[in-house]
């Protein structure tokens, strides 16, 4: 068994607390990986920075303070693209939402919105082909998203409780924006039309938002209506899964509170 000195403990924790990797760390001073990680763990345990040392609160059970419109958009972007797993009885669940790269503002809020509702918690991104998964663990997920369940989200019913619905009134274009920037688009449709014999283009934007559960069509549409924003059905393929917002006073509307995946 090979004895490391104080010196070389206490300059790879200095390494450690400067922001360095534990695979660096290990090859700058000649450690095993192994006692690096160790080492790290004893020196957060020592100043009370430790992962398990503390329970965090929760806003359901504690009556720890809540973020609300974090809230409200964090829960829109589960209900489109968030599920909640646990892949082991002993593990902490998780809550991962799906990001495409394509929108690195998107991922950036997403992060945001998921540290102000889970302070006392780590969030992580863990890259995928084509997107990012941002991620937290908590033993409350399921008080604050009861939503979750067995199967897939269009194969249950989706209602939210009393106090989820209080918030989502309360903050309604968190909401929705959680909701379109999950399951939704901004684009731009285009015709032509023949004006004093000269055919010219006219573009027009409009927003778009695809789920196949029912219920979860229904809160979108339920908080537009409340909202003052006027949309219609989009059916494909005989399937209503498609709601369009395109009448100029409310895309406009849309563009202040929402806009475009960015």
């Amino acid at each position: 068994m090979n004895f490391h000195g104080t010196e070389v403990r206490q300059r790879a924790i200095a390494l450690l607390r400067g922001g360095a990797k534990n695979a660096d760390v290990a090859r700058t001073v000649d450690v095993p990986l192994g006692t690096i990680g160790y080492w790290k763990h004893m020196d957060r345990a020592k100043r009370g920075e430790c992962p398990g040392k503390h329970d965090p609160r929760c806003p359901r059970c504690d009556g720890r303070e809540l973020d609300a419109s974090a809230y409200s958009y964090l829960l829109g972007l589960y209900l489109g693209d968030g599920h909640i797993s646990r892949y082991s009885e002993h593990r902490v669940p998780n809550l991962m939402i799906t990001c495409c790269e394509s929108w690195p503002g998107l991922v950036d809020e997403c992060e945001e919105a998921m540290r102000s509702v889970f302070p006392d918690n780590s969030v992580c991104r863990v890259r995928r082909t084509g997107c990012l998964n941002v991620k937290v663990y908590s033993k409350h997920l399921h008080c604050l998203f009861p939503q979750h369940g067995p199967g897939k989200k269009h194969t249950r019913t989706i209602a939210l409780e009393p106090w989820q619905q209080e918030i989502v009134n309360d903050y309604p274009w968190a909401f929705v924006r959680g909701l379109v920037h999950s399951d939704g688009c901004r684009i731009v449709n285009w015709t032509t039309r023949v004006v004093a014999g000269e055919r010219k283009r006219y573009e027009y934007p409009r927003y778009f938002f695809t789920n196949v559960s029912d219920d979860i069509r229904q809160l979108y549409t339920d908080t537009l209506d409340r909202l003052g924003v006027e949309w219609t059905h989009c059916t494909r393929h005989g399937n209503p899964y498609n709601i369009s917002v395109a009448r100029k006073a409310s895309v406009a509307l849309m563009d202040v509170h929402v806009g475009a995946k960015y």
